[in-house]
C-alpha cells in the first residue's frame, strides 16, 4: 500500500472542530476532499499529521495553533461601518462573512458585535488560537513519480 509522503495527492474524508466536541467541516457524508500536498491548501498541522498514512487508515489528532490555524492576531480585529454592508441581510454576531479584499481574492471574518452604527469584524482564520480535532480517513494516495520529482 502507498504511505502518504510530501508531495502525495491525497483523497480524504475530513472532520474539522474543536476539541469539546464542536464540528465545524464533516465530509464524512458528502464527497471526500483531494489535497495535493505541499501546496499550502491545508495547515501545516493537518498535512504533517497525514505523513506515513495509508489507504484505509483512519485517525484523529489534536493540533495545537503553532502548527494548525495560528494564534489571533488582534490587528486583524476591525470595526467596519454598518453601512458598508448589505441592508437586506441580517447581521448577527457570530455570522462568518466572506468579503472581497482587493487582490480579488476572499477571506472570512466573524462578526464579534453588532451596532446601530459599526460592525465588529475579525479577520482572522475561525480556528485561529485554538486547538483543533482533526479527524480523518483516508482513502487514496497517489505519489508522484520519483523521476519526476527529481526533475524539478
Amino acid at each position: 500500500m502507498k504511505k502518504i509522503q510530501r508531495n502525495s495527492i491525497v483523497t480524504l474524508h475530513h472532520q474539522i472542530g474543536f476539541t469539546d466536541g464542536t464540528v465545524l467541516e464533516d465530509t464524512f457524508n458528502d464527497e471526500p476532499l483531494t489535497y495535493r500536498l505541499g501546496e499550502g491548501e491545508l495547515a501545516e498541522g493537518l498535512e504533517l499529521s497525514l505523513l506515513g498514512l495509508q489507504e484505509g487508515d483512519e485517525q484523529t489528532l489534536d493540533i495545537g495553533p503553532d502548527l494548525g490555524f495560528g494564534y489571533t492576531d488582534d490587528n486583524l480585529i476591525q470595526t467596519l461601518n454598518r453601512s458598508e454592508f448589505n441592508s437586506d441581510y441580517p447581521l448577527e454576531e457570530g455570522l462568518i462573512i466572506e468579503f472581497s479584499v482587493p487582490s480579488g481574492e476572499t477571506l472570512p471574518g466573524t462578526l464579534l458585535e453588532v451596532g446601530a452604527e459599526q460592525v465588529k469584524v475579525d479577520f482572522n482564520h475561525p480556528l485561529a488560537g485554538h486547538t483543533t480535532r482533526y479527524h480523518v480517513k483516508i482513502i487514496e494516495v497517489e505519489n508522484p513519480d520519483p523521476q519526476e520529482a527529481t526533475l524539478n
